[in-house]
């Protein structure tokens, strides 16, 4: 044993081996202090004492090896500093090794260094790179439990020691009633994916009519998101009281299915220039068309920056960007002025535009940059004389900005639907033209081709149907309600039906879903506690019908119609007109739906 109490790691280190290599001068047994080979002869058996001063054996242990690593470090003044279990020592070992033990045993610094001359902070710097480098290798295992794993306490799972994945974010996705659900937002996520997903969570029906809408409530801005916009970019560009919402637009591609209505002829300038009606086709396909050059032009208030005030200006929207003209109506390059380029801008419909900016009508929308900072002074703000006419500009700048891609967005629900049709059972269309009235009296049974007989057909079976359920309520019903009090609570859970709000929340509810032919709602009327409203929006106006209680044989009946057509319930009414017109301007087709999150 070459030196005593010494570990072999120490007697293996290189520094070690090179410096006894290079002085010849230093034995084994000038290395090993008097007062240990002192001690030592002490312990041997030979010694006739058996008490054994174990202190100063191992001061001198100690002593020996602080000689020994001063005389291997050449002619330096001051050595490495020792480490007091694992904890650096400031002070400074003599190279010079004490001369007894006595001595060592009186001083207190001496008999404190306890522990080896090793690099203890690199060999543990070496071994926390090569842990990390370990953990690095896992796979990116998600957290099941953060709120009882830290990161200190758990490295597998802190961001540090994993490998850099593709970024997600949770955002808060509020619903109608101010409710709102967290959702992990991956980098690649679309508007599209999020709706789906919100579906699958939400169990709402999937009728690809569903918007994640961008809502910024200091500005009074909102806008619907296109299909293909990736999610994490439009948050990046919000500010941190700007929120998404999660709602029905069931005109974000109705100007694929009846154009004509979204353009009007007097606004689009190729139907001026040609003097005669365009076909829709012909009409999309000039707006979609890159080669084509189609522009939208009229009249529209625009407020001046910095200012309250409101003036009206001769406008033309092209691919190119907005322009405005500074003299009358003319198109004049040099009459021409750019407010707008859509490639660096976004549309957004302005919910308080009387309220907030002062607008001259109710028909506000704004254009706003994508990198600004969303201050007033960025704004771009302008006002339609109708709703016609601002939905008008906005569609048209959506084509003009997004062109082909909004085409492709309409196209996908329905070849996923197709796809979807071999490898699911038909489903019994519900469209308009497949439904007609049967007679079934005779041997077989016959379409009723007269509107008039129809009716009468449809009257008879309703009386039919309620006398067959006042036999059932003098019978005995299985319902635990009598007949009456059913009737009057049975279309409370029903999704048209949106209870007591006032007039102005039905407008804003059917300008939020979009204004498209037979969007509708019922209501409790505000004048009459007893009595319903019907809110339909047709050729993008909204309409008021009340529905009024009317008893008949002790039963009460709903009738729309001052009682021509009479309902024993609001579902059967709502069921009627989703298949009958009757006094209405539409037939109902788009029930207006508040989902909660």
């Amino acid at each position: 044993m070459a030196v005593a109490g010494c570990p072999d790691y120490f007697l293996h280190h290189p520094n070690y081996q090179d410096n006894i290599d290079r002085s010849s001068s230093h034995r084994q047994a000038d290395l090993i202090g008097p007062s240990f080979q002192q001690s030592a002869n002490q312990s041997s058996p030979n010694h006739q004492e058996d008490d054994v001063d174990l202190e100063a054996l191992v001061n001198d242990m100690n002593s020996s090896l602080e000689s020994l690593y001063s005389s291997c470090s050449g002619q330096q003044t001051e050595s490495t500093p020792l480490l007091h279990n694992g904890q650096t020592s400031s002070s400074h070992v003599s190279p010079e090794p004490p001369s007894s033990s006595s001595s060592s045993a009186d001083s207190p610094q001496t008999s404190l260094r306890r522990s080896q001359p090793m690099h203890i902070l690199a060999v543990r710097r070496l071994q926390e790179e090569e842990q990390q480098l370990r953990t690095s290798s896992l796979p990116a295992i998600p957290n099941p439990f953060p709120e009882l794993c830290s990161p200190a306490s758990s490295p597998v799972l802190s961001p540090g020691s994993l490998p850099p994945g593709e970024p997600s974010s949770g955002k808060y996705i509020f619903s109608e009633d101010g409710m709102g659900k967290v959702v992990e937002i991956p980098a690649d996520m679309t508007a599209r994916d999020l709706c789906q997903l919100l579906v699958y969570k939400s169990h709402c029906v999937d009728d690809n009519s569903w918007a994640l809408v961008e809502h910024h409530p200091l500005l009074g801005l909102e806008r619907c998101l296109e299909d293909h916009e990736l999610v994490v970019q439009v948050q990046a560009s919000m500010n941190s009281d700007s929120r998404f919402l999660f709602r029905k637009n069931y005109a974000k591609y109705e100007f694929f299915r009846n154009p004509l209505t979204f353009f009007p002829e007097h606004m689009v300038a190729w139907c001026q220039e040609t003097n005669h009606t365009i076909p829709p086709s012909q009409l999309l396909q000039n707006f979609l068309a890159t080669s084509s050059c189609p522009e939208i032009q009229g009249h529209l208030y625009m407020k001046d920056v910095g200012r309250k005030s409101w003036k009206k200006v001769y406008m033309f929207l092209r691919r190119s960007g907005l322009y405005c003209s500074t003299k009358g109506t003319s198109k004049e390059p040099r009459h021409l002025q750019l407010l707008a380029d859509l490639e660096d801008s976004n549309i957004f419909t302005v919910i308080t535009g009387r309220k907030q900016h002062g607008a001259p009508t109710d028909y506000a929308f704004c254009i706003k940059p994508n990198k600004g900072r969303g201050e007033m002074k960025e704004l771009r703000m302008l006002c339609a004389e109708d709703e016609q006419s601002r939905t008008c500009w906005m569609t048209a700048f959506r084509l003009f900005k997004y062109g082909i891609v909004l085409y492709q967005n309409y196209k996908i629900p329905q070849q996923r639907k197709t796809l979807l049709s071999h490898f699911s059972a038909p489903v019994r269309s519900v469209s308009e033209n497949s439904l007609v009235a049967m007679d079934f009296s005779g041997r077989i049974g016959r379409v009723i081709d007269n509107p008039v007989e129809a009716q009468s057909a449809a009257m008879e079976e309703g009386h039919a149907w309620r006398k067959r359920s006042q036999r059932m309520n003098i019978l005995g019903s299985h319902s635990p309600l009598h007949h009456s009090s059913l009737s009057s609570v049975i279309h409370i859970a029903q999704l048209w039906f949106h209870g007591r709000i006032t007039r102005e929340e039905s407008h804003r509810i059917i300008h939020q879903q979009g204004q498209v032919d037979g969007l509708f709602l019922l209501r409790v009327s505000q004048s009459n506690p007893k009595a319903f409203v019907l809110t339909l929006c047709h050729h993008q106006k909204i309409k008021h019908f009340q529905i009024l209680p009317c008893e008949e044989d002790g039963q009460v009946f709903f009738s729309l119609d001052d009682g021509a057509t009479k309902f024993t319930d609001l579902i059967q009414l709502v069921e009627f007109y989703q298949l009958n017109r009757g006094v209405l301007p539409c037939k109902l087709k788009h029930p207006c739906t508040v989902v909660a999150l």
